[in-house]
C-alpha cells in the first residue's frame, strides 16, 4: 500500500471516536483495497509509532490509537478530579468472572469464601465489564456471568486468551494478574493502588481503578447491613 493510503488509514484512526475494524477501514477507499493490504498498512503504522507517546493497538472491537502507559502520569495532570475507586471485593469478583466464566454468583461466593453483595455485581454491570449471558440448568436457574467486549477494550486486550496466565489461583492473585499488562502497582504504598490505563479512550480521559487492602480482623465476623440497600455487604461465610 502506498504512503497516501496509509496516511488515510492513520488519519481515520486518529479521528475515530471508536475502534475501527478492517472492514470499516476498507470503506475509506473507492478502489479495491484487499484485507491483506490493510493489515500490512496497520503493522507498518504500528512500527512507525514505536517511539512516540501514542501507539496503535488491536483490541476486541478493532484498531485504535491510545496513549502509552508511560504517559499516564503526565496526562493525569490534565484531569485533577479523582478517578473512581473499586474495592478489593469488586476486583476479586471481576477476576473470578474473567478467568472462570461463565460463572454463577454462588460459584463466585464459593471461590472467594464470602458472600457477594448486589452492590458489587451492580458496579461491574454498570461499568459495562460483566453481563448475564444465560442461566445454569440447575435449581433456581441462576444467572451465568461473563465479561464483555467493553472489558477487553478497557484492558487493551484482543480476546480472553490475551489475559495474563495465572500462577496462583487465589482470588486476590487473579485480581493482580488481571491487568498485568496495563496495571501498575505501588509496592511502597500503604494502600495498594491498581491503575488501569484508560487514557486509551480517544478523548484523552483516564480512570484509575484502585483496590484497598485492609488488615484481616482477628475478631469473629459479624453481619454488616447497608443502611441504604438493606442488603448484607461482603461478609465471611
Amino acid at each position: 500500500m502506498d504512503d497516501h493510503n496509509k496516511r488515510v488509514i492513520e488519519t481515520a484512526l486518529l479521528c475515530a471516536q471508536e475502534p475501527l475494524t478492517v472492514a470499516d477501514l476498507s470503506r475509506l477507499f473507492v478502489e479495491d483495497i484487499t484485507t491483506a493490504d490493510i493489515d500490512e498498512a496497520l503493522v507498518e503504522l504500528q512500527r512507525a509509532w514505536d517511539n512516540k507517546g501514542m501507539e496503535l493497538v488491536h483490541i476486541a472491537t478493532g484498531w485504535r490509537f491510545q496513549s502509552r502507559l508511560s504517559m499516564r502520569e503526565y496526562l493525569d495532570r490534565l484531569t485533577p478530579e479523582k478517578p473512581p475507586k473499586y474495592s478489593r471485593a469488586v476486583m476479586e469478583t471481576l477476576a473470578i468472572i474473567a478467568y472462570r466464566q461463565p460463572v454463577t454468583r454462588g460459584e463466585i461466593e464459593e471461590i472467594r469464601g464470602v458472600a457477594v453483595s448486589s452492590n458489587v455485581m451492580k458496579q461491574l454491570e454498570d461499568r459495562g465489564w460483566v453481563e448475564v449471558i444465560g442461566h445454569k440448568d440447575t435449581v433456581g436457574r441462576p444467572g451465568l456471568y461473563a465479561t464483555t467486549k467493553q472489558f477487553l477494550d478497557d484492558l487493551s486486550l484482543t480476546n480472553l486468551q490475551s489475559l495474563p496466565i495465572l500462577e496462583d489461583a487465589a482470588p486476590m492473585a487473579a485480581a493482580e494478574h488481571l491487568g498485568q499488562a496495563v496495571i501498575e502497582f505501588d509496592s511502597s504504598a500503604t494502600v495498594e493502588t491498581v491503575v488501569i490505563d484508560e487514557s486509551v479512550i480517544t478523548d484523552g480521559s483516564a480512570e484509575d481503578i484502585s483496590q484497598e487492602t485492609t488488615q484481616e480482623s482477628m475478631q469473629e465476623p459479624t453481619d454488616v447491613v447497608s443502611p441504604e440497600s438493606g442488603e448484607p455487604a461482603d461478609e465471611t461465610k
